[in-house]
């Protein structure tokens, strides 16, 4: 039993105060340069942790004083009082900026972070309080830029919806991710239909964590892994802070960002308001978009606390359809949809129980839930260039009301005088969703209501309920072998029950709109299934400037759906549709040297069986229909890298300048290795860009920040069947490469903050997009050349 005792740890405990004043510092970061964060001082100064480890190389590290690093030895408890030395003068906002970014590598995550385990994962951070971006808009490449490998789909001007894959990963809708916020779900519905209609306010956001490959273990079975938005904390020093941001930009953009944010005794709150407006930059293409978000926390005591979130969306968006190759080179924003529109209610929330029970271990409890709608208004005939013949339009109607709870304990301890992390989790997550497919009216605006008694030969009428039920137990492990080396094993068990209930109705008509055929068809289904996924992840840090890390692990998806229950003119479901499998793995090199540099090169593989996607089928009246269903098994597999070097520290300048240059590139190459489908083996997998290019420049001087990026990829097809040419529903046909210039400019003054830039600086005509559906079906061009300005005050 002596193996796996859980004494032997020795407590590291002291006092930090300012040399010059004696007064006690709080908020000091006490970090291990190995492992991470250690401690954080209170408001009496005070630090304490608990470690195994004989020799710490401890760093001190507040933004106000200059950072103190030691080496220390550990036989027993060490009572460890320090002394920070204020700066000179006040730190400008480029200073600040490069503490955060270049002294520590705060773009990674580290082995464990609460109660997650992300020891020899592929994790990157975007802190986007740094970030240069178009925040207003949610300007998803800029955001991204430093992401490797990421294909995003960039087809509105209001970043009203996230639409982000990778590695062959289609981006509708960021689908293929498990998406969070506060480690929370906030899809339609994790496995019945994961899509994002709700995408958080960059404004809002304190970073977005991405994590690949063995993430499925602790947060689902996605391939893509889990995209995680943190949200900005309640201000600790003030009782109320108020930031507001107005933005202009081009194509009647207006938004408005106004948050506040406080801290009293054990109470704190973090609350915003976010609205958008603007016509779009093609016609029929406006939007009005309404956001809040509220999180209240307490404090009990240093171990117990609790917080509530609620978050609410409502916006309708007016869409101008898709358009055909040739469409597009005639004129890329034109619209000839007048009548089409999209409209989401979304409610978020949350309560989380966080207790320490000892230095060693943590617990967690999330429950939280969803109740939201989803509504999509238009005509879309699959021949795009038809003229709206302004009769009854397509109205499909979803409900999403969903709940569950996680469970999460996270114990340090000691296995044969070694340590090691245990993580054991479970969730239950059970949704009960409907949706509609019916006549809308024929009229110019948003009605919503279906018009079946108006409208009774409409053909494709649907009525489904879809009640789901998930429930999961999962685990990891972190064996430390030595100082330098861990080996992180993990496990997931999942318990998956898929129902749909319902009736769709088929309706035939001759030429003259005579009813021939009519039947309803009831259509009940119940799919049941359990398994275990698996996964392990490797870890080795020679130095603190060089990790070596690697990962397995096996990957699962759902039918959704609205692959088998929607009925949409511009292709065909194959009634034999069913689940995906497959595994990645990840390996590769990073770290920050001597903060000349900071990397992450690596290799990866995505191994995917039972792909769904389209194929184009031959009717047998001569006819070539797009059908979704399993295409076979892939593979794709690349070499993704991002390198930043810091130009200040090369060049010699002065603390007055930052100065920074990025590359971000991933080369991937993909191919079905088996089909049953006559044509597709040996094809490439779409959405897959062999080169995914992001570089640019972050140039700063005192409050002054500027940037430049340029982004390509290159092309991508859309089918399995690797069509160049497209139909005449503009669905299927390639992706053409692309690139574009963004620039953008920042200056602070005192409690004022002036933001601008200009994206597509070159004004490029070009998509990213052939839609399915709505916003479609079709190419949806993205925005041309555009500005913004914005100004934050910040009381």
């Amino acid at each position: 039993m002596s193996a796996f005792a859980l004494n032997a740890q020795q407590k590291v405990s002291g006092i930090i105060t300012n040399r010059e004043t004696q007064e006690p510092v709080k908020n000091v970061e006490v970090y291990d340069k190995v492992s991470g964060v250690l401690a954080k001082s209170d408001a009496n100064g005070y630090y304490e942790f608990t470690t195994q480890k004989q020799t710490l190389n401890l760093v001190y590290f507040s933004y106000e004083f200059k950072i103190l690093e030691i080496t220390i030895t550990v036989e027993n408890d060490v009572v460890l009082n320090q002394q920070l030395e204020t700066f000179g003068e006040a730190l400008t906002v480029v200073e600040i900026t490069a503490r955060r970014s270049k002294v520590f590598n705060l773009s990674r995550l580290k082995d464990v972070e609460e109660t997650a385990i992300y020891a020899g994962k592929k994790t990157e951070v975007v802190l986007v309080e740094e970030s240069m971006a178009n925040l207003a808009t949610n300007n998803a490449r800029q955001l991204y830029s430093q992401v490797a490998g990421l294909n995003i789909y960039q087809n509105d001007d209001a970043g009203l919806q996230l639409n982000i894959g990778g590695r062959g990963l289609d981006p509708n809708r960021t689908a293929n991710f498990n998406t969070r916020q506060n480690g929370y779900d906030i899809s339609a519905d994790v496995l019945g239909y994961p899509e994002s209609y709700y995408s958080p306010a960059s404004e809002g956001l304190k970073q977005i964590q991405v994590i690949r490959g063995a993430a499925s273990l602790q947060y689902g079975t996605q391939f893509g892994g889990l995209i995680n938005f943190v949200m900005k904390e309640p201000n600790p020093k003030k009782p109320l802070e108020v930031i507001t941001r107005n933005t202009l930009g081009s194509f009647g953009l207006y938004t408005n960002f106004t948050s506040l944010s406080g801290t009293s005794n054990k109470w704190s709150y973090y609350t915003f308001f976010n609205y958008k407006k603007g016509d779009g930059f093609r016609p029929n293409s406006e939007f009005e978009s309404k956001n809040i978000y509220a999180h209240i926390g307490y404090q009990f005591n240093k171990n117990t606390s609790v917080t509530a979130e609620l978050t609410y969306l409502d916006y309708l968006a007016q869409q101008a359809g898709g358009l055909t190759d040739t469409m597009f080179n005639e004129d890329p924003y034109q619209s000839n949809r007048a009548r089409n529109w999209f409209e989401v209610d979304w409610l978020l929330y949350n309560f989380k129980l966080a207790h320490q029970f000892s230095e060693a271990t943590n617990f967690t409890f999330n429950f939280f839930g969803l109740n939201a709608s989803r509504n999509a208004l238009g005509f879309r005939t699959n021949r795009v260039d038809q003229v709206d013949p302004n009769t009854e339009r397509d109205l499909i109607k979803g409900d999403f009301n969903n709940y569950g709870f996680e469970g999460r304990l996270l114990s340090k301890y000691q296995i044969f005088n070694k340590e090691a992390t245990f993580l054991i989790g479970s969730k239950f997550y059970k949704a009960n969703n409907s949706q509609q497919q019916g006549p809308g009216s024929d009229g110019i605006g948003p009605d919503f209501n279906i018009r079946a008694d108006e409208f009774p030969n409409y053909s494709d009428q649907s009525d489904f309920d879809f009640p789901n039920l998930n429930v999961a137990v999962f685990g990891e492990n972190i064996f430390y072998l030595n100082d330098k080396f861990s080996v992180t094993p993990g496990f997931r068990f999942e318990y998956i029950k898929t129902q749909s209930e319902g009736a769709y109705k088929r309706i035939n008509t001759d030429a003259a709109g005579n009813v021939i055929f009519e039947e309803t068809v009831e259509d009940n289904r119940d799919f049941e299934r359990n398994f275990v996924l698996l996964g392990l992840g490797l870890s080795y840090k020679p130095t603190t400037s060089l990790e070596a890390y690697a990962n397995i692990s096996q990957n699962y998806r759902s039918v959704t759906f609205s692959d088998i229950n929607i009925v949409n003119p511009a292709f065909a479901i194959n009634p034999d549709i069913t689940d995906e499998d497959g595994f990645t793995v990840d390996f590769g090199l990073r770290g920050n040297y001597n903060n000349i540099v900071s990397y992450d090169v690596g290799a990866f593989a995505l191994f995917y069986n039972n792909r769904i996607g389209f194929v184009q089928k031959e009717q047998e009246d001569g006819s070539v229909v797009s059908e979704r269903g399993n295409i076979g098994d892939a593979v794709m597999y690349g070499v993704e890298s991002l390198f930043d070097f810091n130009l200040k520290k090369i060049l010699k300048l002065n603390t007055d300048f930052s100065f920074n240059y990025y590359i971000n590139t991933s080369f991937i190459s993909s191919e079905y290795t088996k089909s049953e489908q006559p044509g597709i083996e040996g094809n490439k997998v779409e959405f897959v860009p062999d080169l995914n290019l992001k570089t640019g420049l972050k140039f700063g001087y005192k409050n002054l920040m500027a940037n430049m990026q340029y982004t390509y990829l290159g092309r991508q097809f859309t089918d399995a069947t690797n069509s160049v040419a497209s139909n005449i529903s503009g669905v299927i046909g390639e992706i053409p490469e692309y690139d574009i210039l963004d620039l953008s400019i920042s200056y602070r003054y005192k409690m004022f903050k002036l933001e601008t830039g200009i994206n597509n600086v070159l004004d490029k005509a070009y998509f990213t997009r052939r839609a399915t559906g709505y916003p479609g079906p079709g190419i949806i061009p993205s925005a041309p050349r555009n500005w913004f300005t914005t100004l934050e005050v910040t009381f």
